[in-house]
């Protein structure tokens, strides 16, 4: 017991340092770490904290990505949506919504392109030669040409747009606050389904 409990409190840590999100303690009706009505989203049983008996309580599971219900490994599906007319992104872990942010997209002239991609790439601190911007925490998709990202940077360190957030202003990306754009990019895999709506 005290190793699975050290395993919970070390996935903890590691969520909110890696990744920002603190698991919800709402009613947890077996201490597993998974809210009862994340129980009933994720299809795992109230009153048993390891539903697929792997010897991983699912709360844990969950956190660290892993599928509640089959015991063998197999990763929940990430994937990310926006919803431009709303000017928001949520991100989710199989079933679960695990957060939604503020962000600013494309302007009318230069819209962020609609439908389903995947992350194609990701670089701490892109260079954009068009804009001559920085672009930290770039996630790119569509061959690259458009990215999820921080606020752009100036050479000299000074944020563009800070106040331009939930309004559509930018060249076609999607644009991020410092700490979420941090967050959503340590969160996302290469390969991560995004689905932009309008």
């Amino acid at each position: 017991m005290r190793i699975l409990s050290l395993q919970w409190g070390i996935a903890i840590v590691w969520s909110v340092l890696c990744i920002g999100v603190l698991p919800v303690f709402a009613e947890d009706a077996d201490s597993d770490g998974l809210s009862d009505a994340d129980e009933a989203r994720y299809g795992t049983q109230i009153a048993q904290p390891d539903t697929d008996l792997d010897g991983y309580p699912d709360g844990l599971e969950v956190t660290s990505g892993y599928d509640p219900l089959t015991g063998n490994a197999a990763r929940l599906k990430k994937r990310i949506v926006v919803k431009l007319s709303k000017q928001k992104l949520s991100y989710f872990s199989g079933k679960a919504k695990l957060g939604e942010m503020i962000v600013s997209t494309g302007k009318w002239n230069l819209p962020t392109p609609t439908g389903t991609f995947a992350i194609q790439n990701k670089s701490p601190r892109a260079w954009s030669k068009l804009a001559g911007l920085w672009m930290p925490y770039w996630m790119g998709f569509k061959a690259g040409k458009y990215g999820i990202h921080e606020l752009p940077e100036w050479p000299g360190g000074k944020k563009e747009g800070a106040d331009h957030l939930g309004k559509p202003v930018s060249h076609g990306c999607i644009r991020l606050g410092p700490k979420n754009a941090k967050k959503l990019y340590n969160w996302t895999e290469i390969g991560t389904e995004l689905t932009i709506v309008k």
